[in-house]
């Protein structure tokens, strides 16, 4: 949660706005301490934000302006910085920004920097592309061909001679041909085409009475040009998407940008459909799925404005806007929004930040906020607008517990074995409730959905022999069996082999056996018993980058599949109108990770692929399998309970002055030399200072205390709101001297134990 101590007005106010000496300090994307000093070429100023090429050693690295030098050499031993050709410049206020983020999560500033600055093509004029459209002239020999090609070039598009000959259906030395005897005309065209201006009153929505209420709110917001958050707290399908659209459709009209966030490349195809049926044309995209060539003229797009909307993942946060007016965080509650390697930070909480530096507003969507969110808005300091049913007439699913420790098979069916003839097994996975509550549901021709968040056929495969686990060489976690792909692979590093036949402990043949179970195995099952049911398994395993995430998606939509067995990847942001069942296979798993925010992050997930249920006409119903019903999570489930599960949550977590109430930090420390990794934690541990409400808990190995071939220790920070943490850990960190061989990563505001 963002504290008021970092107040981003004060940091602005020792900011000069601009350099007008020859010496400046050059901030470089390297994870430095600060910026170096460099003269410039005589005669040239650089504000502060200024893109320079300057040297480094013996290589020429883009940096950017910083500030004034701190003048400790000579100018006669400074190198020059040279601005780069037309002097592009990030806004003094992202400048500011990334200083504000560094100081608050302990990263250089430098390391801040990479995540803003591109490659120097980003900053280049874009290419230009040779196209031909049609000239006065016409050849005196002209074959049926030409005839249909110059018909095709007549209409005046410019097309490249590739395309030319696809349209006219030639072949590519019909349009050289032509283009030498000049009846075609080269012409320069940009590489890219411009990215369209979406149109707030293409297709304005019929909101009801809590949507529109919601959507004046920030709507004034939006015109008020100043800070404020606010919270777009609604049940699942509510309408959250159309009312947060309006709050876009405003700051069009105003010509300010607009920034949203989604925490997940997967969701990001389906809601561009969503918003080019709202605007009339997509927006800009930007996640790691693009290819370089698409990131630096997005960069570019966004940088000049003309890229108006951008949609993409949390490192957008760091892209050079230059009329940037609303920031949209949504499913703001998702833990995918922490980055957890290179320079840690949390995109919703500094999303809020850039939002307060550049004062306009920022919204917080979710059906189950994070309880930090949640806390602000019951105490004001952000508005707290709720929806509070679901659009139209469709209604909240029925949700039923399914007791496994009552609930035992009464049947058995056929399972294919891995290496022999089918043979009788009993269910394993799937409870008879929750088998006749799938059959009647494929019987009224209605589609269901299986929710298992582990991917892979079993997490771990044994010898019943011996006993041998198979785990990774690299890492101290089980290695998950495949079936379809016939290998062992960890999801930790990415180390796989091939399914074994043998035990390479005690060498015993056909002794190895899967242990629990994962969606592939899941998917097998329910094979078993509906054989003619049309299913997909969607896992990241099964499903690569977004194009195939929307395929399974459209066939769902379109009733090409029946079931759909998946991980989260299936549990927010899909509407399918005859999707009626959700069965939940293991409702327990994740509830008790041992940290503080375990049993809340199992209660937004199994709430958000719960209402992917009953979203159109027909009743929904969930089905939760679980071994202790009568956890909290499970009851406030069944009994559609959100806010009184959020209260015994916020009064437990006040209790124990655990966020929002009180302040954690993480200092993770890894190395390749597990002795030094582990002297290193002792000696930090020993040498934390002591403070007035602060407790430090540890060393202790990390859950994975070996990972990618690095061994981890972690220490935990724990403080009440008022403690300076930052200053804290600096006066720490600066006690012990750490080896090269050693990382000492800081995790300011955990929200991942691992």
């Amino acid at each position: 949660m963002i504290r008021a101590r970092l107040n981003p007005a004060s940091h602005l106010e020792i900011q000069p706005k601009s350099v007008a000496k020859t010496t400046v300090g050059v901030l470089l994307p390297l994870p430095l301490a600060g910026a170096y000093d460099y003269k410039l070429p005589p005669g040239i100023t650089a504000p502060r934000g200024t893109v320079v090429s300057a040297p480094l050693g013996n290589r020429e690295m883009l940096g950017v302006v910083w500030g004034a030098a701190e003048g400790v050499v000579g100018d006669n031993r400074l190198k020059v910085a040279v601005p780069l050709d037309g002097r592009p410049r990030l806004p003094e206020k992202l400048c500011n920004f990334i200083d504000w983020v560094a100081d608050y999560t302990l990263n250089p500033p430098g390391a801040i920097l990479a995540m803003a600055l591109r490659s120097r093509g980003a900053f280049e004029p874009e290419a230009k592309r040779t196209a031909y459209v049609r000239g006065s002239v016409t050849p005196p020999r002209m074959s049926a061909a030409r005839v249909r090609t110059l018909e095709i070039a007549g209409d005046g598009l410019a097309r490249s001679v590739t395309g030319l000959a696809e349209d006219a259906n030639v072949s590519g030395a019909v349009v050289r041909g032509l283009i030498t005897a000049g009846a075609l005309i080269p012409t320069e065209l940009p590489e890219f085409a411009s990215f369209k201006k979406p149109d707030a009153g293409f297709a304005v929505p019929q909101l009801n009475g809590d949507q529109a209420a919601a959507a004046k709110t920030l709507r004034d917001a939006v015109t008020d040009q100043k800070f404020s958050a606010h919270l777009l707290d609604g049940v699942t399908g509510s309408g959250k998407t159309e009312v947060y659209f309006e709050a876009i459709a405003e700051a069009l009209k105003q010509d300010k940008q607009v920034m949203i966030l989604l925490p997940e490349i997967a969701l990001t195809v389906q809601f561009l459909e969503r918003f080019a049926a709202r605007f009339g044309v997509r927006p800009a995209e930007w996640h790691s799925d693009l290819s370089q060539k698409e990131r630096r003229r997005t960069y570019r797009a966004v940088m000049n404005g003309e890229a108006r909307v951008i949609v993409g993942a949390r490192s957008s946060l760091f892209l050079p806007f230059c009329e940037l007016g609303l920031i949209i965080a949504d499913e703001e509650h998702e833990q995918a929004f922490k980055q957890q390697d290179g320079a840690i930070y949390h995109a919703r909480d500094m999303a809020v930040v850039r939002a307060r530096i550049e004062n306009f507003p920022v919204v917080l969507a979710s059906a189950t906020p994070s309880l930090e969110s949640f806390v602000n808005a019951s105490q004001g300091r952000y508005s707290h607008l709720k929806l509070v049913s679901r659009h139209g007439v469709a209604e909240m699913p029925e949700v039923r517990l399914i007791d496994l420790r009552r609930s035992v098979d009464d049947g058995s069916h056929t399972l294919a074995g891995r290496d022999g003839p089918d043979v009788e097994k009993k269910a394993q996975w799937l409870s008879p409730p929750l088998r006749t509550a799938l059959e009647k549901t494929l019987a009224a021709g209605e589609q269901a959905m299986l929710f298992l968040n582990r991917r892979g056929y079993a997490p771990l495969t044994l010898c019943e022999a011996c006993g041998h686990k198979f785990t990774c060489p690299h890492c101290s976690a089980w290695l998950v069996e495949h079936k379809y792909k016939k290998r062992l692979a960890c999801h930790q590093c990415g180390y796989e082999l091939p399914m074994p036949n043998t035990c390479p402990q005690c060498n015993e043949t056909g002794t190895l056996i899967p242990c629990g179970p994962g969606v592939e195995r899941v998917a097998e099952e329910f094979a078993a018993f509906f054989p003619t049911a049309r299913f997909a398994i969607a896992s990241s395993d099964t499903m690569h980058g977004p194009a195939e995430t929307q395929a399974a998606i459209r066939a769902m939509a379109k009733r090409e599949i029946d079931v759909l067995i998946g991980t989260q990847i299936v549990a927010k942001g899909h509407h399918f109108p005859q999707l009626t069942l959700v069965g939940v296979v293991d409702a327990d798993l994740g509830g008790s990770d041992g940290d503080v925010r375990a049993r809340e992050r199992t209660f937004q997930l199994l709430h958000q692929v719960s209402g992917r249920a009953g979203r159109a006409e027909k009743p929904g119903l969930v089905l939760l399998q679980t071994r202790n019903p009568e956890d909290a999570v499970m009851q406030a489930l069944a009994m559609g309970d959100r806010d009184g599960f959020y209260e015994q949550e916020r009064t437990y977590r006040e209790a124990y002055a655990a966020p929002p109430y009180g302040r954690l930090a993480a200092l993770v420390i890894s190395g390749y030399d597990g002795e030094a990794v582990r002297d290193i934690a002792r000696q930090l541990g020993k040498a934390a200072p002591n403070a007035r409400d602060v407790k430090v808990w540890g060393p202790t190995p990390a859950f994975y205390a070996l990972l990618r071939g690095q061994t981890r220790e972690r220490l935990l920070v724990q403080a009440a709101k008022s403690v300076d943490v930052q200053a804290y850990l600096k006066a720490w960190l600066a006690i012990i001297k750490v080896p090269a061989s050693v990382r000492v990563a800081v995790d300011v505001d955990p929200v991942s134990f691992f």
